[in-house]
């Protein structure tokens, strides 16, 4: 199921049109002004990140738009790119003049190679509508847009691995500062936005700043593409306004009677049922867009075993406290389950996991401790009994 009509409702070429008849610093101004934050979680304010790049000094700057969907239960971009490319396009080309860019480079996840040959099509009929290229819709600005494959490591997500990647390295994080806007692809000053931002950028360029801060909180503005799984009657994308309650959402996709709700994917908070008030916004609950709805059936020692296996698999072994630290807390849920883990060893596998918030070199490792922590704050009881000595230890 798939529900974007703010989308579909755009016209294609209508933000382009009206951001070549404006000075850059107006430009970024207006997306300031929306208050339109990244999209794939971080929640960075995106006018913030598109004036650093404007404002730094160099021959050649970059625009990448990361498709490298990799979070357990998120699918939303994949759903943008399939039906809503031109918008991605349009956005990234917005961006370019924003920040005095020629180049834009999509990073495709491995997996969805299949969206190169519909993507391709669509960037040569933008070619051909002069939307993209030389003097664009017949303005001083030239940009184009070409398209790079990921190989599939989960770690690409984030924005200095991709980068490294693209230049032909090991996905592996940089050390920041420097930033890539100061210093990114090829060292130039680098945007790096995700997919449903750059589509959002297009629309806020159609419809003006005031049209996307109208819905949301004060702190988080406009509107935010779902991809919805689980154990609910209608599992699929959605677009609700930021600020809606996690009740609201449940009942708008069938989730009545959860017990827990994982926002954010594998590396996000598992929000037990007593908590369902709460509103996702980045104030509150942010999220990246994976909403995973788990009904009283399901065994959260279960859950949480598949998210760390995943995480122990995708880590770059790079750092210390990810490499290891993982592989502890999958070996502690195993100890769990067994009913061979004492009280003390929990307490000591929960510090560790702040640990490992604070050491890890990359958002992988800061977040990947984030679902075992909630879980073990909100469902504690339920493990009682499996666990030797948990109350006199």
């Amino acid at each position: 199921m798939s529900q974007l009509p703010t989308f579909t409702s755009m016209k294609a070429e209508d933000g382009l049109r009206k951001a070549l008849g404006m000075p850059r610093p107006d430009l970024i101004a207006e997306i300031s002004a929306s208050g339109l934050k990244g999209r794939g979680g971080a929640g960075f304010p995106t006018g913030v990140k598109w004036n650093f790049a404007a404002a730094a000094k160099a021959d050649r700057k970059y625009v990448v738009c990361n498709a490298d969907e990799g979070e357990p239960g998120t699918f939303k971009d994949r759903v943008i790119l399939q039906d809503h490319a031109d918008l991605v396009f349009e956005g990234m080309t917005i961006a370019g003049k924003a920040i005095g860019a020629k180049e834009g480079i999509l990073f495709l996840r491995g997996e969805y190679t299949y969206l190169k040959t519909h993507l391709e099509e669509a960037l040569a009929r933008r070619r051909e509508a002069k939307l993209l290229g030389k003097e664009i819709l017949g303005q001083d600005f030239n940009f184009d847009i070409r398209i790079f494959m990921g190989s599939g490591a989960y770690i690409c997500g984030e924005e200095t691995a991709l980068i490294e990647c693209l230049e032909g390295f090991r996905g592996e994080p940089r050390n920041r500062p420097p930033f890539p806007v100061n210093t990114g692809f090829l060292d130039r000053p680098t945007v790096v936005n995700n997919v449903e931002t750059l589509a959002w950028a297009a629309c806020i360029l159609q419809k003006g700043s005031d049209w996307f801060k109208s819905v949301g909180t004060e702190k988080s503005t406009g509107i935010k593409i779902f991809s919805v799984s689980g154990d609910c009657a209608k599992p699929g994308v959605y677009e609700f306004p930021l600020g809606i309650t996690v009740k609201d959402l449940l009942q708008q996709v069938g989730g009545a009677g959860a017990q827990a709700v994982q926002m954010g994917g594998a590396s996000g908070l598992c929000v037990p049922a007593s908590e369902f008030g709460r509103q996702i916004a980045f104030e509150d609950i942010p999220t990246g867009g994976s909403v995973i709805v788990f009904g009283p059936q399901r065994d959260m020692l279960d859950v949480l075993h598949n998210f760390l296996e995943f995480f122990v698999d995708e880590s770059c072994g790079q750092c210390t406290p990810c490499r290891l630290g993982n592989r502890k807390l999958l070996e502690g849920v195993e100890m769990l389950k067994a009913g061979a883990c004492s009280m003390a060893y929990l307490q000591e596998l929960c510090a560790l996991g702040e640990s490992m918030q604070l050491a890890s070199k990359c958002g992988l490792g800061q977040s990947s401790p984030n679902a075992f922590l909630s879980v073990m704050k909100h469902f504690r009881a339920e493990f009682m009994g499996r666990t030797h000595g948990f109350v006199n230890a």
